[in-house]
């Protein structure tokens, strides 16, 4: 997002990185207390009860379904993203104070939104883990973050964005399936769904590394997370290619049919 945003700064233009860096470092600033803030709120609501781990665990996935969703990557993040670039155009052509204040209020947005669905993806971690050991995975993956930051804004137009897309997709669609495998067996620990065996037992490295156990409820749930991932792109294919080449194709024959 902030490459997309600040790509066209060069030259003259470049000093104009430096209010959306700096309103991107101050919606860090607010994730971290956003962090804070949700470890109070389900501290308050009953910290790691098994009622609040099944509850934030269905947050989790709720957050990935959406992040997973390809219909909604194609409608709501293109328009995201050209909103935020008419916004940015808008602003060039004020110049002034108002200006800067805008490009910071853009970079903070842009980052702010990921931050905040971070912190709600990773409660349900915090809990099953500690505080500790989510930090770690976290600092870890913010350096690695900060690497393809500098890859990104080094190399714009020079990266495999689509390969990279690809990777990353497939590594959310493994870290969804383990989400919900997990958050199935959390509601059957606390009561809110019933436990109905298949009959048979899994290794023990696919209940630890992937989360599937062998209950009709987390493999059914598991196929359906699956399924609402693969039809959302290949429904993102049809809107995208397929319907206006159809749209098309009619159009041409319409004259002939005449």
């Amino acid at each position: 997002m902030l490459a997309a945003f600040t790509a066209s700064f060069v030259g003259a233009n470049r000093r104009l990185r430096r209010p959306v860096a700096a309103g991107a470092a101050i919606a860090l600033l607010a994730s971290v207390a956003t962090w804070f803030i949700a470890i109070e709120v389900i501290g308050a609501l009953g910290g790691g009860g098994l009622d609040v781990q099944a509850a934030t665990g269905l947050l989790a996935v709720a957050v990935l379904l959406v992040v997973m969703n390809w219909f909604f990557h194609k409608v709501y993040w293109t328009g995201w993203i050209a909103a935020h670039n008419r916004r940015r155009r808008a602003l060039l052509g004020t110049g002034g104070l108002s200006a800067l204040t805008g490009l910071a209020i853009l970079g903070f947005t842009s980052v702010y939104r990921e931050g905040f669905e971070v912190v709600l993806f990773l409660q349900n971690l915090r809990l099953q883990a500690g505080s500790g050991t989510v930090l770690e995975g976290v600092s870890i993956g913010f350096g690695l973050t900060m690497l393809v930051g500098i890859a990104t804004f080094a190399f714009q137009h020079r990266l495999p964005y689509r390969r990279m897309l690809v990777a990353t997709g497939v590594l959310l669609g493994f870290v969804l399936l383990v989400m919900v495998g997990e958050t199935i067996q959390e509601l059957q620990l606390a009561g809110w769904l019933p436990t109905t065996s298949i009959g048979m037992s899994f290794p023990g490295f696919v209940n630890l590394w992937f989360a599937t156990f062998p209950t009709v409820e987390g493999l059914v749930a598991q196929v359906i997370a699956a399924a609402l991932v693969i039809g959302s792109y290949f429904l993102a294919e049809h809107v995208r290619v397929r319907a206006p080449r159809a749209r098309a194709a009619q159009a041409a024959a319409a004259p002939e049919t005449l």
